[in-house]
């Protein structure tokens, strides 16, 4: 029999703060009521800054993440577009796949999972399409089946450096609101993302940024859609309003996890998920294993993919952290299954939750027959902690 709660280390759903459980915990709402802007449009306007874009628009659907691919997708390009994606996870896998059943021409570049988006190589294609027959760029900015952050910014650099027209997407799923994202400054035309992840909330809202020059394409496009359709949704959200039954409990659960971040402050935020992330990947070090991400370049502030010893099987590690430790460990996908466990630690955590889930990640290692010292990952997670602590109230008394 289990005690206590079961601990949540996975990298989405993230651990729901009890603010936005209780502002969600309200009676049902008439979804055409005069005063529903009150609510909503104020929603708009906040996710505009959390992707820090002023001339673009915000999109909610009842969805998740994987929606809002496709609506970038079928309401932005036409049947048989070509477009340069990567592959280094298998969540940029799947954006591949699905831009591959929805009829595009994809270029694809495969790259060893542990690396990020391949920029170089990025402006190498766009320098050579002197004709401008790439319509649209992919870039995942955190591939959360590897623990891999990539940089948007220098991916719109060689776009360019291309002078290349194309359409910037990203998927800021496990990054949006967690990992400094600049929509405007960084030229993204569609910007991807879920309420489960950084936004704190349970999963079934999709977010979507999209630039005027994304709405421009839009007016032109020609791929079936029906409840992706931007138009519908732009005509009823200027007053607040939506062309469907909306999840009006979820957004009583946005505003509160807005509130809670611009409480904390959006940088603030950022440097906290720094902070616990490098705790983690001290960890590691002292455990004497390493991280999927093969250089801390591309190492995430979100979550860590842990390469477990090769006579260890990670699932083994995530099925003794969960029956004997309560705790839920994010699983190794794909190419990676058995070789990794993940930790996420993204949204709602702080340094004692992140030293909760070392402990649990050591005992559950010990477990699978890792041959680590026990409390070594630990210790030096909590002196990191300590260290960037103290400087952070050195800096703030300056």
């Amino acid at each position: 029999m289990k005690t206590g709660m079961t601990h949540l280390f996975i990298p989405g759903p993230t651990n729901v703060p009890e603010a936005v459980r209780r502002a969600m915990n309200v009676c049902m709402e008439d979804q055409r009521a005069p005063d529903l802007g009150e609510l909503t449009i104020p929603l708009f306007a906040d996710l505009k800054k959390v992707m820090k874009t002023t001339s673009g628009e915000v999109l909610l659907f009842p969805s998740s993440g994987t929606g809002m691919w496709e609506a970038a997708i079928t309401n932005t390009l036409n049947p048989g577009d070509k477009v340069l994606m990567s592959r280094f996870g298998q969540f940029s896998h799947l954006w591949v796949e699905m831009a591959q059943r929805l009829g595009l021409d994809v270029e694809m570049i495969e790259v060893e999972w542990g690396q990020g988006v391949p920029v170089e190589t990025y402006e190498q294609r766009l320098k050579a399409d002197t004709s401008h027959q790439i319509k649209a760029v992919f870039a995942t900015q955190n591939e959360t089946a590897t623990g891999v952050q990539s940089d948007i910014a220098a991916t719109r650099a060689a776009m360019d450096a291309a002078n290349h027209p194309a359409l910037l997407f990203v998927d800021g799923v496990s990054s949006i609101a967690s990992i400094d994202f600049r929509m405007d400054e960084w030229g993204v035309d569609c910007a991807v993302t879920g309420s489960q992840k950084g936004l704190m909330l349970p999963a079934g809202l999709g977010v979507l940024g999209v630039s005027q020059k994304a709405l421009e394409a839009a007016k032109t496009s020609t791929m079936r859609r029906a409840y992706f359709e931007f138009n519908d949704q732009l005509a009823l959200n200027k007053d607040g309003y939506f062309p469907y039954t909306p999840p009006i409990q979820m957004f009583h659960g946005l505003r509160a996890s807005l509130d809670l971040i611009f409480q904390e402050g959006l940088e603030n935020v950022f440097a906290r998920h720094y902070r616990l992330a490098e705790g983690v990947r001290r960890a590691i070090t002292a455990w004497g294993l390493r991280t999927c991400a093969v250089e801390p370049k591309w190492q995430s502030n979100t979550v860590t993919a842990i390469m477990v010893p090769e006579t260890v099987d990670a699932r083994d590690v995530i099925k003794y952290g969960y029956t004997r430790y309560n705790t839920s460990f994010g699983t190794g996908l794909s190419k990676v299954a058995g070789k990794v466990f993940r930790i996420g630690h993204l949204g709602d955590l702080n340094e004692v939750s992140c030293l909760a889930a070392l402990a649990s990640a050591e005992m559950s290692l010990r477990d699978a027959g890792a041959m680590i010292v026990p409390g070594s990952g630990v210790g030096a997670a909590q002196e990191w902690y300590r260290e960037a602590h103290a400087e952070s109230v050195m800096v703030a008394a300056e």
